[in-house]
């Protein structure tokens, strides 16, 4: 049993897609979807007027960057479940089906998994390594590995959806998506997806500078999700920072040479990197505790919506 197309949104962030985002359009038109959303971030080819045409509803981004795009969407969305995909025609619509399904079933949140052998060779070496090395550090950071955590090809429910607070202007939005998920224990299914060639148009995404952005994020967003990684880090680099100025001193003093002042500062930096250490301890027992609190007010507002159902019925 398949999701009834007509409860699903296909949304199409865009910007200077004008080579695919016609076709891709048709393509999903017949396989039976009536809603396509275009946000489009201001194109400058004819992107908004070919995707009006071939019937989608566009909508002009206010500001700039594909989370923008994102998250200005959400404030018209309606259908009971999302489908996102680049405009870039790199995605199979017919996979969308495959996105879909979990959701009956009672997930969250699909991931259209790209990095598979099958599709390696669309990918190019460095970037095919930046996306493990992401998914490592995901992983790392956030407790759960979701083996495409920058797949632009992801389906949702939009009650999971409205319970994510997504801040990220640019390529990020995807990190945010997926710490948001885990952070609200989203059930996620991550499906093997086909993934081709750009064609016609240029990536706007840079391997180098986009990924250590994103890494960034990655780490930045562990303060809610992992603080004890998040603080633990900072802890241990200060700390380790202190014993090895702690080594050098001692080395020297062997030699009959002392540094005062280095000592202090040492021994400053040892205890500041412990007490950071322990306050990420500390912040994440009040993170479990929080988590253990909002689990508790969600099982008390399903029951009263049980009781209430029943009543009125």
């Amino acid at each position: 049993m398949d999701i009834e197309k007509d409860q699903v949104c296909v949304l199409i962030p865009t910007l200077n897609e004008e080579p695919t985002i016609g076709g891709l359009i048709h393509r999903f038109f017949e396989l039976g979807y009536s809603d396509i959303l275009v946000i489009d971030g201001k194109s400058s080819d004819k992107t908004r007027e070919i995707a009006t045409t071939a019937g989608a509803r566009v909508v002009v981004q206010t500001g700039k960057g594909k989370g923008n795009a994102f998250i200005q969407a959400l404030s018209v969305l309606e259908k009971p479940y999302i489908l996102l995909l680049d405009g870039d025609g790199t995605y199979d619509p017919e996979d969308a089906v495959l996105l879909l399904k979990p959701l009956l079933m009672g997930h969250d949140q699909s991931i259209g998994n790209r990095l598979v052998q099958d599709n390696y060779s669309s990918f190019h070496r460095l970037n095919l390594t930046g996306n493990r090395i992401l998914n490592w550090l995901f992983k790392v950071a956030h407790g759960r590995y979701l083996y495409d955590i920058l797949s632009g090809y992801r389906a949702f429910t939009l009650s999971s959806l409205k319970r994510m607070h997504l801040y990220e202007e640019g390529f990020g939005i995807e990190t945010e998506i997926s710490s948001e998920a885990v952070k609200n224990k989203d059930r996620i299914a991550v499906i093997p997806v086909k993934y081709g060639v750009r064609v016609g148009t240029v990536t706007k995404l840079d391997p180098i500078h986009d990924g250590i952005k994103i890494g960034r994020t990655i780490y930045r967003l562990a303060k809610l999700n992992n603080p004890i990684f998040y603080f633990g880090l900072i802890g241990a680099v200060i700390t380790m920072s202190g014993v090895v100025m702690g080594l050098y001193i001692i080395s020297e003093w062997f030699k009959k040479i002392d540094h005062i002042p280095l000592t202090i500062l040492s021994m400053m930096l040892v205890i500041a990197g412990l007490q950071i250490f322990m306050f990420g301890i500390q912040s994440d027992m009040l993170l479990a505790y929080q988590r253990e609190m909002l689990h508790e007010i969600q099982n008390l507002r399903e029951e009263v919506g049980a009781t209430n159902k029943s009543l009125n019925e």
